[in-house]
């Protein structure tokens, strides 16, 4: 894959990651209180989510926010990688980081459709 075609690529890879973020945290913080508030805390999967929530709403932002930054600056070493990777393994990063996005996306909008159905249905989708 030439430079330009990276370089065309990541921006689209910035606006992708930035949707799963949206998705995986602000969209879930905010389906995390309902569903916590219409099935009670003690039923929440992630311990730490658990955790931060019962902490109070500084600390629950804070944990999300730090999660952002961890993950923008992970991702951001992983976009310097496939500018560094030579040809043709350049592609084979480049597809991996799709798929790896398109993994996370759908990992987003189950999260969303299981914790919407949590607030809805009183019951988890998994």
């Amino acid at each position: 894959m030439a430079a330009a075609d990276v370089d065309a690529r990541v921006p689209e890879y910035w606006d992708w990651i930035a949707v799963v973020l949206f998705l995986l945290v602000t969209v879930d913080m905010i389906t995390t209180v309902y569903a916590a508030r219409t099935v009670g805390l003690a039923n929440e999967a992630n311990p730490i989510m658990r955790w931060s929530v019962a902490s109070g709403p500084v600390v629950f932002a804070a944990v999300n926010l730090l999660t952002v930054v961890v993950v923008a600056g992970l991702f951001d070493r992983v976009v310097q990688a496939l500018h560094r990777t030579p040809e043709p393994y350049d592609r084979y990063l480049a597809a991996a980081i799709e798929a790896w996005l398109g993994g996370l996306l759908a990992a987003g909008l189950l999260v969303f459709a299981n914790n919407l159905y949590v607030v809805f249905h009183g019951q988890s989708l998994l």
